[in-house]
């Protein structure tokens, strides 16, 4: 019997990022959400360790242990005492690669979910927590998989404000932006500014979300359209939009999206957009809110 899960894709609403520390580490503040789409990880019972990737985006993605399923599934067995045990693992890589969503890491930690799962280890949600963070710097983030203000270096995390589910659209411009090559371009630039949390009131209504977030920014949007110029187009296309409360890149690029007032909104410019950019990948969704 086959089991799945959703690897759902991640968005920085606001990504403030601070000059980098004596480690290389940047120091940054980010209000993480998590959509309603995004990867699809299942479960088969087998005698060995092995994975398959396959979908709209699985070419070039190895299936091998380099990939962060593969290494969450083998630090997870590893802390269990049961490298022994073995399994199949199918990813339906269904978001764009080194888009800014949080692919990698939401997979890692389906993987830690399905597994302590599927293979009974029933190992304490502390334990699972501290598997993914091991992975990368948004791997707790991503394991909860759920609203939450990142600082420090992407691992503490506090409760984010009340608001609501928002409807969105994901605007990807078929343009892989590497997260290092973004950073290095930051770093050159030299504009470090504050990271200290900003205000985050609650909010009832995706008009007062967005209101909220235009004083906030994306500290990489610059750098990463300076190396990719469809990123700047993709987010002046979303903020042409009649439908468009507020238009942003998520991490590292090159995803931008886009808040609108309601789902039949969201769905119109995704349409829309999927006319007159049809070698773009546009996708409408809702992003889960701590407080619908």
């Amino acid at each position: 019997m086959t089991t799945a899960l959703l690897a759902p894709a991640k968005v920085n609403l606001f990504l403030h990022v601070g000059r980098p520390g004596a480690d290389g580490y940047h120091p940054l503040a980010s209000l993480m959400v998590f959509a309603d789409l995004g990867d699809q990880l299942a479960y088969a019972p087998a005698e060995t360790a092995t994975l398959t990737v396959e979908g709209p985006f699985a070419g070039g993605l190895s299936a091998g242990e380099d990939n962060l399923v593969m290494r969450a599934a083998r630090a997870l067995l590893a802390r269990a005492g049961r490298d022994d045990l073995g399994y199949h693992l199918i990813l339906d890589k269904r978001l764009p690669l080194s888009a800014g969503l949080g692919g990698g890491s939401s997979d890692a930690g389906a993987a830690i979910r399905l597994l302590n799962t599927a293979l009974g280890l029933d190992l304490p949600n502390e334990v699972l927590l501290a598997v993914a963070a091991e992975l990368g710097a948004d791997g707790a983030a991503c394991f909860h998989a759920r609203p939450v203000v990142a600082t420090g270096r992407g691992d503490q995390l506090a409760a984010p404000p009340s608001w609501p589910a928002l409807p969105c659209v994901l605007l990807n411009p078929a343009a892989p932006s590497p997260t290092a090559a973004v950073y290095r371009a930051f770093d050159q630039a030299g504009s470090f500014g504050a990271v200290d949390p900003p205000p985050l009131p609650d909010a009832e209504t995706p008009v007062q979300v967005a209101q909220i977030l235009s004083a906030l920014r994306n500290d990489l949007e610059g750098p990463a359209a300076g190396l990719e110029p469809r990123i700047g187009e993709a987010v002046a296309v979303l903020k042409g939009q009649p439908e468009t409360l507020l238009a942003r890149m998520s991490g590292s690029g090159a995803t931008c999206f886009a808040l609108c007032r309601d789902k039949a909104a969201a769905q119109a410019l995704a349409a829309r957009l999927f006319d007159s950019h049809p070698a773009w990948w546009a996708r409408p969704c809702i992003l889960k809110g701590a407080g619908g």
